[in-house]
């Protein structure tokens, strides 16, 4: 069975999307007996997949090259310029393979005769468009429509989105498939000792902070957990500060201006981007992870949080239940006193944080990228077989 799945996603450090392209790549070729997998970079075939050190650091990238790129991918005329351009290319480059069936794991799929999966993460353009800037938006949902259209079998990575999928474009529900994700073998409980060579230089002291991770934009629903924190006790909030990590988002100056006021008076602490190689000790030298998202594809930090032996506070919203399972204490987005109390119990409850880690970790241990990849697999032979 040959599949030619797209990398473009896999660009370090691995976020999101990137991570699954990155993990399915490397389960694929062992979970899945007879597969003959072959990368498509753009519109080139490429024999292996991209290593770490064939990126620069985010931090370091200052050169014009990277300034410019960064500016070109922020406007959408130019990205929806690009995606056509590309489209075409590799239709024309799989025009020898209608024999393959081809992934495209990053919403997008080309023009292709040949038999076709799609990966749609969520439906935010369409359900939550007003928290994407417009452009991007109305690009997403174009190319979104033309995939799933063109798709023999479309995966999601929750039933959630499945049947959000599914009622949305009236879709015969066999021709979509939940696939769960993953946590990267990285996030772990840690040894003090490995907790210690790493934070200290972040400012940062072992089960002395509550971690939020993700991009500082509306759909993060940061102002809840701004708010909710605020009305924690002050000796409580000092003690234990919130520490945010994660990129500035779109529309996120007056999170910002929140965030700086609230670091300004001790309780917040906002350390930007993290390295991939420190982000997981962050993770796992936290007290307590806040997560109230009004909106998840799948919820992947919250998986991050419970397989790093850390209590789980979330929002009862999406996909996260699934995620989640009976180890975290969940609310509404919306009800700042209710995700007030939560953060005060998994912040100050002994007996309920011994029983969430023990929890966490079960429920964690449920989700893995092998058993992502068989799934896959299944979904390549049942695509092949139609």
């Amino acid at each position: 069975m040959k599949v030619i799945l797209s990398i473009d996603a896999v660009r370090f450090p691995l976020t999101g999307i990137g991570r699954y392209t990155y993990e399915l790549a490397r389960q694929l070729p062992d979970e899945v007996p007879g597969l003959d997998l072959q990368f498509m970079a753009g519109h080139r075939f490429v024999p292996r997949l991209p290593t770490e050190k064939a990126f620069s650091n985010p931090a370091q990238g200052r050169s014009l090259a990277v300034r410019v790129r960064q500016r070109l991918q922020n406007s959408p005329a130019i990205v929806s310029a690009h995606r056509v351009w590309l489209s075409r290319r590799q239709s024309h480059s799989l025009k020898e393979h209608n024999e393959a069936i081809f992934h495209g794991p990053q919403f997008y799929l080309p023009r292709f005769d040949g038999k076709s999966v799609v990966t749609i993460h969520d439906l935010s353009v369409f359900t939550w468009a007003h928290c994407h800037p417009g452009g991007r938006a109305r690009m997403m949902r174009q190319e979104i429509v033309k995939s799933v259209s063109r798709a023999s079998m479309v995966l999601t990575d929750s039933e959630f989105t499945r049947q959000e999928l599914v009622a949305f474009f009236s879709l015969p529900p066999e021709r979509v498939r939940a696939i769960p994700l993953a946590s990267a073998a990285c996030f772990r409980p840690r040894l003090p000792t490995e907790l210690d060579a790493v934070l200290p230089r972040l400012g940062l002291r072992p089960g002395n902070y509550c971690l939020y991770s993700g991009t500082i934009e509306p759909r993060k629903n940061l102002g809840a957990l701004l708010d909710a924190y605020q009305r924690l006790p002050t000796s409580l909030r000092h003690r234990l500060p919130l520490v945010l990590c994660g990129y500035q988002g779109w529309q996120s100056a007056d999170l910002h201006a929140r965030i700086q006021k609230a670091a300004g008076e001790g309780w917040v602490r906002y350390l930007g981007y993290v390295s991939g190689a420190e982000l997981p000790h962050v993770f796992a030298g936290a007290r307590l992870f806040a997560f109230p998202s009004v909106y998840e594809g799948f919820g992947l930090p919250v998986l991050e949080a419970m397989a790093s032996g850390v209590p789980v506070v979330c929002s009862n919203s999406s996909s996260l239940p699934e995620v989640a399972g009976d180890a975290a204490l969940m609310c509404a987005p919306h009800n700042v006193d209710t995700l007030t109390d939560l953060l005060r119990q998994g912040l100050e409850d002994e007996g309920w944080r011994s029983e969430a880690q023990r929890k966490g970790l079960a429920q964690a241990a449920r989700f893995s990228w092998a058993q992502c990849a068989r799934k896959t697999g299944a979904a390549y032979r049942a695509v092949r077989s139609d």
